[in-house]
């Protein structure tokens, strides 16, 4: 599986049982961020940066499992439960 989270033309959907709703994504992120601390010591972050990300691991959270995750374009996904709703 390529390790890619979706875009907007883009969904995850699980292959093994067909989720399309529950996933747990495991990322690491680098930010920068600005800081705005008030006299009592107390912050505010104010603007964050993201420097880098990397998704560690998808996995379904119906079935469990991370190998049958996939992207798929959301226009088919809805077409496809359209089909399935009205019977044809």
């Amino acid at each position: 599986m390529n390790l890619e989270l979706p875009g907007p033309t883009t969904r995850l959907r699980c292959g093994a049982c067909g989720n399309l709703t529950r996933f747990d994504v495991t990322r690491t992120r680098r930010t920068t961020e600005f800081w705005h601390f008030d006299l009592a010591g107390e912050h505010v972050v104010e603007e964050s940066e993201l420097r880098a990300e990397d998704v560690e691991s998808i996995t379904c959270r119906w079935c469990g499992r991370r190998d049958a995750v996939e992207l798929v374009d959301r226009n088919v996904v809805a077409t496809g439960v359209q089909d399935r709703q009205s019977g044809g």
